[in-house]
């Protein structure tokens, strides 16, 4: 699946062998310019300025509304709050995506450049942190990042409002995404229904 996205700028960015553009902290500039178009492509698992979501073995099965949040520079490559000390790049702790939302990158401060900046800069700061389940965790880098760049004007997000954005916004990558997220859960439901129905009065 592919999906084009326009893009402001994204200029001068170094590329590795593949031809992905690589994220040094010497990447970002702050001006705009130029007209490019990134790809969103799922089946390289390229999301361009996408928050993304992925279950959580155990936990998503019993709660399908709780999961694993990452967000994606310009380039569709995701960088993810993974656990203590560590964000990781291009390889989601729990698997790669069955859900994404879109985000719009000309609305952060200083556009494509200010969007990948703040990403970058996000990821920095926490690898200084130790993750929390509960306080500070993946969704929580993410709101950093979109904290950083100002997103919509607005300096206030936070995990419950990137939780309630991929449940209103999200996309399911296709039916397996959907199936990945929904049927553990199902399967549970109807087995807890199944036996107490069949119980004895």
């Amino acid at each position: 699946m592919k999906v084009e996205v326009q893009k402001k700028d994204q200029k001068n960015m170094p590329m590795d062998d593949e031809g992905n553009h690589t994220s040094s902290p010497t990447d970002y500039g702050s001006s705009g310019g130029g007209g490019t178009t990134a790809v969103l492509d799922t089946r390289r698992h390229r999301y361009p300025h996408c928050i993304v979501w992925t279950p959580i073995p155990f936990l998503t099965w019993l709660f399908p509304f709780i999961g694993h949040m990452g967000i994606a520079y310009s380039t569709g490559i995701i960088r993810d709050f993974a656990g203590p000390y560590y964000v990781s790049e291009d390889s989601m702790a729990f698997g790669w995506p069955t859900r994404y939302w879109v985000l719009d990158p000309l609305q952060a401060q200083g556009g494509i450049s200010g969007w990948d900046r703040a990403v970058y800069e996000a990821s920095e700061v926490y690898k200084t942190r130790m993750h929390n389940l509960v306080c500070d965790n993946c969704h929580s880098h993410c709101a950093y990042a979109l904290n950083l760049m100002n997103y919509k004007s607005s300096s206030s997000w936070n995990m419950v409002w990137l939780a309630f954005g991929m449940l209103i916004h999200g996309r399911f990558v296709g039916f397996s995404g959907f199936l990945k997220t929904w049927l553990p859960f199902l399967i549970i439901l109807s087995g807890i229904i199944s036996l107490s129905v069949l119980r004895p009065l």
